[in-house]
């Protein structure tokens, strides 16, 4: 009886030892999978997500060195709703995450990408916006230049961020234009647009409608004129693969959620400071 009772002892501990390796394997894929109701042994697939470090209130390092913004939040929740992956950031500079999706070094790019003719040329946006931008021109509060369009401020400098949507603005501009406007590139600082602006280095910028009490929370810019473009905000995926398609998909089902039950308005107030995740015409 001795003799029986240790082999079974032995078979039980033996099963102990594959399950606990079996768990040690699986990681934060099975920890996930099982807090969603679904079994361990369910496959789960990690996506590396893009994102930057400077743009304030959108995709930042806050005081106790933590990612956070509204981009980076509005994908936190999603990947909630999505247990069939778990999303991992991978942070670097602006100009950077478009070259690192090309690279296959992230799987999707979350950081206010613009819609734009251009870039959709290139690259498969998903199909639902979070945010919808409004972008005018910038200068210094004691500008009382009367300003209405880029007409009114050829031959003048303008800082604008290497690979931006609002760069392809200015460029699209000067092409029309005979260069008719002297393109300045931003370091990536968070306040380089400010700084460069109120000390006369540079006389205008672009920038989207909420972003101005962003990285101008002390109010020494404002915005002119009208509109010179809008655009919806969505993530950016690598176009003509099929397994970016599925996740562009599986997003939108995912943001339809967030539309719906409010969630991603609340983040935008929270965050941006205001309800920009749609048109003003459609609401």
């Amino acid at each position: 009886m001795k003799k029986k009772t240790a082999g079974v002892s032995a078979a039980i501990l033996l099963t102990l030892l594959l399950a606990a390796c079996g768990a040690k394997e699986n990681g934060a894929e099975g920890v996930k999978a099982a807090s969603a109701g679904q079994e361990t042994s369910a496959p789960v697939k990690k996506i590396i997500v893009g994102t930057g470090t400077q743009f304030p209130k959108v995709c930042f390092i806050d005081e106790n060195g933590k990612l956070t913004g509204f981009d980076v939040e509005l994908v936190r929740e999603i990947d909630k709703r999505l247990p069939q992956y778990e999303f991992e950031f991978q942070t670097m500079e602006f100009k950077s995450i478009l070259l690192s999706l090309d690279a296959k070094k992230i799987d999707f790019a979350a950081h206010e990408f613009e819609k734009n003719p251009e870039r959709e040329e290139k690259y498969l946006f998903n199909k639902v916006p979070y945010a919808h931008w409004r972008n005018k021109i910038i200068v210094a509060k004691d500008n009382n230049d009367p300003i209405e369009s880029l007409d009114d401020l050829k031959g003048k400098k303008f800082i604008t961020g290497a690979t931006s949507a609002e760069a392809q603005i200015l460029l699209n501009y000067n092409k029309e234009h005979g260069d008719a406007l002297k393109i300045v590139y931003s370091s990536g600082a968070a306040n380089d647009t400010v700084s460069q602006i109120t000390t006369g280095r540079v006389d205008a910028a672009v920038g989207a409608d909420f972003s101005l009490s962003l990285i101008d929370p002390q109010r020494k810019l404002k915005t002119v004129g009208k509109p010179l473009s809008e655009a919806d905000i969505l993530f950016v995926f690598r176009k003509g693969e099929p397994e970016s398609q599925k996740l562009s998909d599986d997003i939108d089902k995912a943001l339809e959620e967030v539309k719906a039950d409010g969630t991603l308005a609340k983040l935008s107030e929270q965050w941006l400071g205001g309800d920009f995740t749609e048109d003003s015409a459609s609401k």
